[in-house]
């Protein structure tokens, strides 16, 4: 069987060859693929890399352990660039501050950290992100960005950790505080601007203001759900749209001809001009936590949601009359996956919760498999295998199809909770639950 797709940043296709219970994938390319892993969802931020040469099976105590060590809490996801990885971190769960920190790729050792305060949130879920922070900063050559728990947005020399200008969305822009998981959402960049989420102070949360924000009217929108700063001096650039944010990140694609941000808010999906922050589109429904998943050569959009009402739907975008407008091609509420955002491989989707990992037609909101026993898993998607990793700290290496799931390996590596996804360049693995932080060498053995 074939799947064929194109991604929104570059050109890809996957050809599946069923021989036996294998999968051979036989050619993909990437057009916009860089050796590292710069942003939230890595080079494409889909979760999805071009690498080769990674390991059929491990062994039975899993793949080598490069390095490991304490780090501290939150689900901050890791960037690489250059040797040197960043996240975020709070020693403990009764810290007030956190801490950005970059660490050699090779060896785990501290190059350089920054502490900011960061003053305890009133009711903090342990499971779900605590204390934070769980925002995954973003890489553009020199500078590193990164938002903390508390909203604050800092810029740093990456090299040096020196800080080069911040904002406190809080305090300068009226942004609130989620006392729940904290900030959530990761910056991505455009141009020379680097977006953030921003929110404002609102209403209830089962206001009518909350539950359907009033977006009648295209075009530009006063509020603050999206803030674009210069990345090189943090100069306010455009500010607008009113829908209160959830834990998602938006994504960039291109469709007619144009750059769009495509974002899931608590109003539902919104796709936004990011040269000036205008409203392209708007899509109502219970929307929080994934990020949606784009498919460039369908037009398709598939969300899923396990917040509220669960279900999971594609929308198609269409062109008319100069315009960008959604379609709903289909809402199957028994279609969940998540908080961790699933991998898409041609037309199809896969990704896991409550203990059930699926795979569902993006093209059809058919279920066309389910296996039990992957509690709300993170995939990542290289070199025709698919690696995910459980909350309960396990990790599987498998190939997929639309057919079936084949495991090839598994092994606990890590504490619960693993939510954080890992991040995979070349054949490294980089990994953290709520305590450690580690590498792994997931690379075929070699002959001596």
């Amino acid at each position: 069987m074939a799947i064929c797709d194109r991604d929104g940043v570059g050109a890809s296709c996957v050809v599946w060859r069923v021989i036996g219970i294998g999968v051979i994938v036989v050619a993909m390319s990437s057009v916009l693929v860089h050796a590292q892993w710069r942003q939230w969802g890595g080079p494409n931020r889909n979760f999805r890399v071009k690498t080769k040469g990674l390991a059929e099976e491990w062994p039975k105590d899993g793949p080598k352990r490069l390095w490991h060590k304490e780090l501290g809490v939150g689900y901050s996801g890791i960037v690489i660039d250059d040797g040197v990885l960043y996240t975020m971190y709070r020693k403990t769960m009764t810290t007030p501050e956190e801490f950005t920190v970059a660490l050699n790729a090779k060896t785990g050792e501290q190059v350089w950290q920054h502490a900011n305060p960061a003053p305890l949130v009133e009711r903090p879920d342990e499971r779900w992100g605590g204390q934070g922070p769980n925002s995954t900063p973003l890489i553009e050559g020199d500078r590193l960005f990164a938002v903390g728990s508390r909203s604050v947005l800092h810029c740093f020399d990456k090299k040096t950790g020196e800080v080069l200008w911040n904002h406190d969305l809080v305090r300068e822009l009226n942004a609130p505080l989620d006392r729940h998981c904290g900030h959530c959402c990761s910056p991505i960049a455009y141009k020379d601007m680097v977006i953030v989420a921003v929110d404002r102070e609102r209403p209830e949360e089962h206001s009518e203001e909350f539950r359907v924000p009033k977006a009648e009217t295209l075009g530009k929108m006063e509020g603050q759900t999206l803030a674009a700063f210069k990345q090189a001096t943090g100069e306010l650039v455009w500010m607008g749209l009113d829908f209160r944010i959830g834990y998602s990140s938006p994504i960039l694609i291109h469709f007619a001809g144009s750059d769009q941000l495509v974002f899931s808010t608590r109003g539902g999906l919104i796709g936004v001009d990011p040269n000036n922050g205008h409203l392209l589109w708007h899509h109502p429904v219970i929307a929080r936590e994934m990020t949606p998943v784009w498919n460039k050569k369908r037009s398709l959009l598939f969300y899923t949601s396990h917040s509220g009402s669960t279900l999971g739907l594609t929308i198609k975008l269409t062109q008319k009359d100069g315009r960008t407008v959604p379609e709903e091609q289909w809402l199957n509420r028994k279609i969940k996956i998540g908080i961790p955002t699933p991998v898409r491989v041609g037309d199809f989707i896969f990704g896991a919760t409550d203990r059930l990992l699926m795979c569902v037609n993006m093209r059809t909101g058919k279920r066309v498999w389910a296996k039990r026993g992957y509690p709300e898993a993170s995939c990542v998607y290289g070199d025709g295998k698919l690696i995910i990793l459980d909350q309960d700290g396990r990790l599987t290496l498998a190939t997929v199809t639309p057919e079936k799931l084949n495991v090839h390996s598994q092994c606990t590596i890590t504490e619960k909770y693993s939510l954080t996804a890992p991040a995979l360049v070349g054949k490294t693995l980089y990994v953290r639950d709520r305590k450690h932080i580690m590498a792994l060498d997931l690379g075929a053995a070699t002959k001596d």
